[in-house]
């Protein structure tokens, strides 16, 4: 599986450390025990597009969001997380 890498190019998948689905939000500070653990443990697991957090471990060592389709594996794009650089 190749990955798109804002900085690098295209990669291959080797090179970086998966994290997991971007789309969840870290509940604010103060937030009660079962707001924190739906967001360490609860996750979807849907089948097509999801966005995801990759770490370029072996290159620029960056934090990069991929959009994946579950199903096939198939990566349509990359970006920095946050605002644009």
């Amino acid at each position: 599986m190749r990955i798109p890498c804002p900085f690098c190019g295209s990669r291959d998948s080797r090179e970086f450390v998966h994290r997991g689905d971007a789309g969840p939000a870290r509940p604010a500070d103060g937030a009660d025990a079962e707001a924190m653990f739906d967001y360490v443990y609860q996750r979807a697991n849907p089948a097509g597009l999801i966005r995801e957090h990759w770490y370029h471990a072996q290159g620029c060592r960056n934090w990069i969001v991929v959009e994946r389709d579950t199903r096939s594996h198939a990566v349509s794009g990359g970006a920095w997380p946050g605002p644009a650089r």
